[in-house]
């Protein structure tokens, strides 16, 4: 091969390598975008959750109110992060293993993440009977269990509440939270 020869390989390579990092450009700028995205929706997440315990009412008023994550969770990092309630009330977080014993003692709301139906189950049967808040944040039906259950779209966090498993719960949610899910739920 001549050195021309050479020198036209080289530049069709130099081509081709330009091409290839022209085209990994956008997909890095949609990585990107979908990590701003997700941030949103964390922090978006996070704003619904603390509306929610601020308009909750225990039977003795926890300080600081024990919110403990429970299984895999998508948009829990920024609860993790805070460590005041919206009220400027204290707010310890922690996660818990789905089959910790001690759960019910251990907090006054639980944020569920993605767990099976057996995990489900047996953390529902762990805080029956004790005034746990519950909040759902992966798929949930919204009829088992949980008191709320979050609706994550790149637009809005919405929320569905469960009006039996509230009055089975022992903690007293606001009249205009409920009011506040229907609305959001009939939204498009």
């Amino acid at each position: 091969m001549t050195v021309a020869g050479k020198r036209m390989t080289g530049c069709v390579h130099s081509l081709l390598l330009a091409v290839l990092l022209l085209m990994a450009g956008p997909a890095r700028a949609d990585d990107s975008a979908t990590s701003v995205q997700a941030q949103q929706r964390a922090k978006a997440v996070t704003q619904v959750v603390l509306g929610i315990l601020s308009y909750a009412r225990w039977p003795a008023d926890p300080v600081p109110l024990r919110l403990c994550l429970v299984g895999p969770t998508e948009y829990a990092d920024d609860l993790i992060k805070g460590n005041l309630q919206n009220s400027g009330q204290p707010l310890q977080v922690r996660r818990l293993l789905a089959d910790d014993r001690e759960v019910a003692q251990a907090c006054d709301a639980v944020y569920i993440g993605k767990l099976d139906h057996g995990q489900r189950d047996r953390l529902f049967q762990a805080v029956s009977g004790h005034p746990v808040l519950s909040i759902s944040e992966a798929d949930d039906p919204c009829t088992v269990g949980s008191l709320f259950c979050l609706r994550v779209s790149d637009q809005q966090v919405a929320f569905e509440v469960n009006l039996d498993s509230v009055a089975r719960s022992g903690v007293r949610i606001h009249p205009s939270v409920l009011q506040l899910s229907r609305r959001r739920a009939v939204q498009p």
